[in-house]
């Protein structure tokens, strides 16, 4: 069975608190059970983690990558600013989708260019929380066609 990492970053802990006119009101429990009824049903391995920490995002890529066959990963602001969590991503050789609730290129300006997504295979963005679960199909697709 393949394994997949959902990787949550910055912020997303307070998803349907945090500006629900633009993420919704699904909470970040709402979503994970989403994910892992989703995951259940493709026959895939998730392990869900969160953290508003750059640093340990990119401990969690480097110590587990060779238990992963993919990666879906909303890096939040580090989308717009993190060199290193590029670089931590690109590092680990297996396949990343990089998933985004709201339309980043329909928001400030600064929010349109991710510095992530030239690690990734895929960007979903604009979606709303079904933007993961899309990603979950996407890199299932991905993971049969492709020898990473």
């Amino acid at each position: 069975m393949q394994k997949v990492a959902v990787i949550h970053g910055p912020n997303l802990n307070m998803l349907g608190l945090r500006e629900p006119e633009i993420y919704g009101t699904t909470n970040l429990e709402m979503l994970n059970e989403d994910l892992k009824v989703k995951a259940k049903e493709i026959n895939v391995k998730i392990e869900i983690i969160q953290s508003n920490h750059e640093g340990e995002i990119c401990d969690y890529l480097h110590q587990n990558y060779k238990n992963l066959d993919g990666v879906i990963i909303n890096p939040g602001g580090l989308t717009h600013t993190s060199v290193v969590l590029r670089d931590a991503l690109a590092s680990v050789r297996i396949p990343v989708i990089e998933v985004h609730i709201s339309n980043i290129h329909r928001r400030e300006e600064f929010r349109k260019k991710s510095i992530t997504a030239e690690a990734a295979v895929g960007q979903i963005t604009g979606l709303g929380v079904y933007g993961y679960l899309l990603a979950l199909d996407a890199l299932k697709e991905v993971l049969r066609k492709e020898k990473y």
